[in-house]
C-alpha cells in the first residue's frame, strides 16, 4: 500500500481508482456475469467485456478469467460467426476406398 497507485477509501481497496477484487471466485464470476448479460452489451466479445469490467474493477488475471467465461458461454459458441468453411457431405467419387 506504499505505492501511490493503491488507496483505501470507504473500506475499499483501490488500485488506480478501480475496486480491487479479493480472491473470491464466486464474486468475480458474478461481476463478469453482470457485465456480460447487460441488455446493451449482451454477450459481447472478449475484449469488450475486459474493457467493461476493468472500468471499475481490477484483479490479477481479470483478462484470463473474462476470456474463459466468454469461451465457455454455450449460447455465444452456437451463434459465433465461423470464418472457416464448414465440412460438407462427401460426394460418392470422393469416398476413399479401403485397400
Amino acid at each position: 500500500m506504499r505505492n501511490e497507485k493503491w488507496q483505501i477509501e470507504d473500506n475499499l481497496v483501490l488500485k488506480e481508482g478501480k475496486v480491487y477484487m479479493l480472491r473470491d471466485e464466486k464474486l468475480r464470476l458474478e461481476i463478469i456475469w453482470l457485465h456480460y448479460n447487460m441488455p446493451i452489451t449482451e454477450h459481447g466479445r472478449q475484449w469488450k467485456m475486459v474493457e467493461l469490467v476493468t472500468r471499475n474493477y481490477w484483479w490479477s488475471g481479470v483478462t484470463k478469467e473474462v476470456k474463459q467465461y466468454v469461451e465457455g458461454c454455450d449460447q455465444c459458441q452456437r451463434m459465433k460467426n465461423r470464418t472457416e468453411m464448414l465440412a460438407g457431405k462427401l460426394r460418392p467419387n470422393e469416398v476413399l476406398e479401403r485397400p
